[in-house]
C-alpha cells in the first residue's frame, strides 16, 4: 500500500490504485474474468489477462446488458468489463486478516448493478472487507443455449469467490472467514452455489434473504430459450445468438416477459424468462434437496424472509384494490400447494379479503416458504441455520406497501434515502429505520465474524426466529399457517406441462 489518498494493492494479475473515502480504502472496478464478448461470449469465464503497471480502481465497471424495468431502461454499458468487483476495506494488507462479505446482488437473475450498492458502512462499522461484484444475468447468464454451458451466471459468481480466495488477503481479508450474504436472486445464487461441488470450499458462511423457489429443470429451460429466440427470428444457439449485439439481446427478453401469461398452460406457474437450470452438470440438484442430503453442513447460514413480500408487487402491477375472487382463486390454484389449494388457503385463513390471499400465496410460494424450507433442509442435512421474518411496516407515504420484498436492502446497507430506501422508506426515514437497520447491521457483521448472529438456531421443535421489527424479538415462526400448509411440498425444478 503506498500513498494514504490513493492507496495501492497488489492482486494476482497486477497492481491496483484505489481511493481513501472517510477511513476506507475503496478499490472499484477490478477485473475478476475476461470481457464475456467475442470468442468468449456464452463461455464459462476465463481468467483475467495480466497488465503491467498500477492500473486505476477508482470507478465502477460498466454494468452488465439487461432488460428495460417497466418504463426504466437502465444505461448501456459503456465498456465489455462487465465482470468486475469493488472492495471496501478498514486496512489492506495480508497482516489484518479482518472477515470478509461478498455480496450477490438481486433482480430476478435479469436486473441488477453492483454499482447500486455502498458497502462502507457495512466495512466502517463491522470491521471487516466488503466486496461487490457483476456477473452475467438475462440471456447472457442464464438462457439455456446450445453449445454454451448452463448457468454462466453461477459460474461467473464462482469465478468472483475464486477471484476473492486468491486475492483478498492482499485487502486486507481472511480468505477463510468468507461470508456470502445476498437477496432475492442473489439469495437463490447463494443457495446454488452451496450445493455446488465448484463452488466448495470458497465460503464458510451464507446470509440468505428472500430465497426466490424458482429453479428450472432442463427441458423447461431450453423450451422458454426456444420461444425466446424465436422472437429475433433465431435458434437459441450460440452461432446464431452471438451475431445478436448483447447491448441488443436484452430485448427479446423483456418481450418474452410482458408475455409470460400467455404461456401458463404450458409453463405453470412460471413468470420469468431466468433462473437457475437444474441441468444435471453444472447444478446437479436444487438447493433444497442437496441441502437435505448434507451437501454444505460445514457452511453456516442465517436464512429469512418479509412478512408482506410480494405486496411490492401489487404496486408495481397496478393491483392494488383491484384483485376481485376469481383473480385470487385462480392465484390460489396456480402457486398453491396441494390437491385444492383454494379451499385450504380460505380455511387456513378465513378472514383474509381476495387481496390478501392473492397477495399472501404468492409470498408464500415465491419467498417465504422456500425461504423456510431451505433453513430446515439445512438442518436435516446436519447443517446449522437461524431464520429470521422482517416485520416491520415500510412507512412510506400514501402506499400501503407493509414488509415488502427488497425491504431489507437498505436496512442491510444501512443507505435508507437511496433510490429503494426512498421508494420503500420514504425521502425522510424515522428514527425507528435507522434503529432497526443498525440491529440488522450488526447481527449481519457479528455472524461474518463469529458464525453468531445474535439468536438462537433454528430447530423443528421450538422452532425460534428473529423477529426484525422497531423492538426486535425472538419467538416461535409466526407463519404458523403457512408452514403447515406448505410443510409436505417439494420445491422440484419447475418443468414444462404436458398438453
Amino acid at each position: 500500500m503506498s500513498g494514504r489518498a490513493f492507496p495501492e494493492v497488489r492482486t494476482a494479475a497486477g497492481a491496483v490504485r484505489g481511493r481513501l473515502e472517510d477511513g476506507l480504502s475503496v478499490f472499484r472496478g477490478i477485473p475478476f474474468a475476461q470481457p464475456p464478448v467475442g470468442a468468449a461470449r456464452f463461455a464459462a469465464p476465463r481468467p483475467v489477462e495480466p497488465w503491467d503497471g498500477v492500473r486505476d480502481a477508482l470507478a465502477f465497471g460498466p454494468p452488465v446488458p439487461q432488460e428495460p424495468v417497466g418504463d426504466f431502461a437502465p444505461d448501456l454499458p459503456s465498456g465489455d468489463d462487465w465482470l468486475t468487483v469493488n472492495v471496501w476495506t478498514p486496512e489492506p494488507g495480508p497482516a489484518a486478516r479482518l472477515p470478509v462479505m461478498v455480496w450477490f446482488h438481486g433482480g430476478g437473475y435479469q436486473f441488477g448493478n453492483a454499482a447500486d450498492f455502498d458497502g462502507g458502512r457495512l466495512s466502517r462499522e463491522g470491521g471487516l472487507v466488503l466486496v461487490t461484484f457483476n456477473h452475467r444475468i438475462g440471456i447472457e447468464g442464464f438462457a439455456r443455449i446450445e453449445g454454451a454451458p448452463a448457468n454462466r451466471g453461477l459460474l461467473d459468481q464462482i469465478a468472483a469467490l475464486e477471484w476473492v480466495r486468491e486475492n483478498i488477503a492482499a485487502f486486507g481479508g481472511d480468505p477463510d472467514q468468507v461470508t456470502a450474504f445476498g437477496e432475492s436472486a442473489g439469495a437463490g445464487s447463494i443457495a446454488a452455489l452451496m450445493v455446488m461441488d465448484r463452488a466448495r470450499g470458497l465460503f464458510r458462511r451464507a446470509i440468505t434473504q428472500s430465497v426466490p423457489g424458482t429453479f428450472y429443470s432442463d427441458a423447461l429451460a431450453r423450451d422458454i430459450a426456444e420461444v425466446m429466440a424465436a422472437e429475433l427470428g433465431l435458434r437459441p444457439t450460440v452461432g446464431d445468438l452471438s451475431g445478436v449485439d448483447p447491448r441488443e439481446l436484452p430485448l427479446a427478453g423483456a418481450e418474452l416477459s410482458s408475455r409470460m401469461p400467455e404461456f401458463a398452460d404450458r409453463w405453470g406457474p412460471v413468470r420469468s424468462p431466468h433462473a437457475p437450470v437444474v441441468d444435471g452438470e453444472i447444478l446437479t440438484t436444487t438447493p433444497w434437496d442437496g441441502l437435505a442430503r448434507g451437501a454444505a453442513r460445514d457452511i453456516e447460514l442465517v436464512a429469512g424472509h418479509n412478512r408482506d413480500e410480494y405486496r411490492l408487487f401489487l404496486l408495481l402491477m397496478g393491483l392494488f384494490g383491484a384483485v376481485d375472487d376469481d383473480m385470487a382463486t385462480q392465484a390460489l390454484r396456480t402457486f398453491g400447494p396441494g390437491a385444492d389449494p383454494a379451499q385450504a388457503y380460505r380455511a387456513a385463513f378465513p378472514d383474509a379479503s381476495a387481496e390478501h390471499l392473492f397477495e399472501l400465496v404468492q409470498s408464500d410460494w415465491l419467498f417465504r416458504m422456500p425461504s423456510l424450507h431451505l433453513a430446515e433442509a439445512h438442518t436435516a442435512g446436519g447443517g446449522r441455520a437461524h431464520v429470521y421474518e422482517l416485520t416491520w411496516a415500510a412507512p412510506a407515504e400514501g402506499m400501503d406497501l407493509g414488509a415488502c420484498h427488497g425491504l431489507g436492502i437498505p436496512l442491510t446497507f444501512g443507505v435508507l434515502d437511496d433510490t429503494v430506501g426512498s421508494l420503500l422508506i420514504g425521502p425522510t426515514p424515522p428514527p425507528e429505520a435507522e434503529k432497526l437497520s443498525a440491529h440488522i447491521r450488526a447481527a449481519w457483521t457479528s455472524f461474518a465474524t463469529t458464525g453468531n448472529p445474535g439468536w438462537p438456531g433454528y430447530e423443528t421443535e421450538r422452532r425460534l426466529v428473529q423477529i426484525l421489527d422497531a423492538e426486535p424479538t425472538v419467538t416461535a415462526y409466526p407463519e404458523e399457517a403457512s408452514r403447515r400448509l406448505w410443510q409436505n411440498h417439494r420445491f422440484d425444478p419447475l418443468e414444462v406441462r404436458k398438453p
